[in-house]
C-alpha cells in the first residue's frame, strides 16, 4: 500500500510540476519584492523596473500551466505594475509618475543594447550567438507593441489606482491593488495581443482568455501580500 501510494503521489507531482515551478516562482518573486520594500523607495523602484526587463527578456519562454499553452513572463509583467502600486501608497503618486518614466528609459536602453550586441559577428569560437539571437531578435512590430502598451498601461493603473483609493477601497489596499490589476492588465492582454499577433495568431480570443487565466491567477495570488506589506512596513 505504501508504495501504491508513493507511486500515485509520483504521478500526481509528475503532472503538477508546472504549477508547482509555478507557485515556487510567484512565492520568490514576492520575497524580493516585499524585501524591496523593506530596503526602501530606491530599491522598490529597482525593482519594479527590473520585473519590466525580465518580462521583455524572458517573452518567448512558453510552457503549459493548468492545460494552457502560456508565455512564463506574466508574473514578472504583474510584479511590476504590483511594485508600482506599493510606490503610490508608500510614497505618493508623484512617485509612481516617476516609475513609469523610468522603467520606460530602462526599457529603451535594453532594447537598443540588445540590438548592438547582435550586430557583432561572432568569432570562430563562438558558441553563443545563435542563442542570443533566438532570445534578443524580436521583431520590431513586437518591440513597439511591447513599449506601447507597457507605457500606457502603467499610466492607467496610477490613475486605477488613485481613483480605487479615493472613492472605492480607502482602507483597503489588497482591494485596491486586486481591482488596478484586474482592469489594467485586461485592457494590457486585449492591446497587446492585437497588436503584436494579429494576423499571424490563428485565434486572438483563445490567446486572449488563456492570458487573462493566468495573469488572474497571479493577480489574486499575490494580493493577500500587499496586507503583509503593511504590517512590516506601515504607511
Amino acid at each position: 500500500m505504501f508504495w501504491a501510494k508513493r507511486g500515485f503521489f509520483g504521478i500526481v507531482l509528475a503532472f503538477c510540476m508546472n504549477e508547482i515551478i509555478f507557485t515556487l516562482h510567484l512565492g520568490t518573486l514576492v520575497f524580493f519584492g516585499l524585501a524591496a520594500l523593506r530596503i526602501g523607495k530606491e530599491a522598490l523602484i529597482a525593482f519594479s523596473a527590473l520585473q519590466a526587463i525580465l518580462a521583455n527578456l524572458f517573452i518567448q519562454k512558453q510552457t503549459y500551466l493548468f492545460g494552457l499553452e502560456v508565455t512564463c513572463t506574466d508574473a514578472y509583467a504583474i510584479l511590476s505594475l504590483f511594485s508600482l502600486n506599493l510606490v503610490q501608497e508608500y510614497f505618493g503618486k508623484d512617485a509612481a509618475n516617476k516609475v513609469i518614466k523610468i522603467n520606460f528609459f530602462l526599457l529603451l536602453t535594453f532594447a537598443v543594447m540588445a540590438k548592438i550586441h547582435l550586430l557583432y559577428p561572432p568569432s570562430l569560437h563562438d558558441e553563443s550567438h545563435n542563442a542570443f539571437f533566438t532570445i534578443l531578435n524580436n521583431s520590431p512590430r513586437t518591440l513597439l507593441a511591447s513599449f506601447t502598451v507597457f507605457f500606457l498601461v502603467q499610466k492607467l493603473d496610477v490613475r486605477f489606482f488613485t481613483k480605487l483609493r479615493q472613492h472605492f477601497f480607502p482602507r483597503s489596499l489588497p482591494f485596491s491593488i486586486l481591482a488596478s490589476l484586474f482592469i489594467s492588465q485586461t485592457i494590457d492582454t486585449i492591446l497587446f495581443s492585437y497588436l503584436a499577433l494579429w494576423g499571424i495568431a490563428g485565434s486572438i480570443w483563445e490567446i486572449i482568455a488563456m492570458s487573462l487565466v493566468v495573469k488572474f491567477t497571479v493577480i489574486l495570488f499575490l494580493t493577500p501580500f500587499s496586507k503583509l506589506a503593511k504590517r512590516m512596513v506601515p504607511v
